[in-house]
């Protein structure tokens, strides 16, 4: 009898989960900075806190932005004739 060969499990990819965490913690520490950032120009300026939230928004667009950007580029690409 010829001996039989166990197929392996497939094994789980990590790194992915890793990147995607990399990005949650970016995205926390860049939209905290820009929330700082506004919030000393607008005690500078003596501002409702226009910069403050205009900051914080646009820092957690642009992390969100660049997620987007990152996950879009690990998508494998398509041939024309698929």
């Amino acid at each position: 009898m010829a001996a039989q060969v166990k197929a392996r499990p497939r094994q789980i990819d990590f790194s992915h989960v890793l990147v995607i965490g990399a990005w949650g913690f970016a995205m926390v520490i860049a939209s905290m900075l820009f929330l700082y950032v506004g919030y000393l120009i607008d005690e500078m300026l003596n501002t409702p806190p226009t910069f403050m939230l205009g900051l914080f928004f646009l820092g957690l667009l642009l992390c969100i932005g660049r997620l987007y950007k990152d996950a879009w580029d690990r998508v494998p690409k398509r041939k024309a004739g698929n």
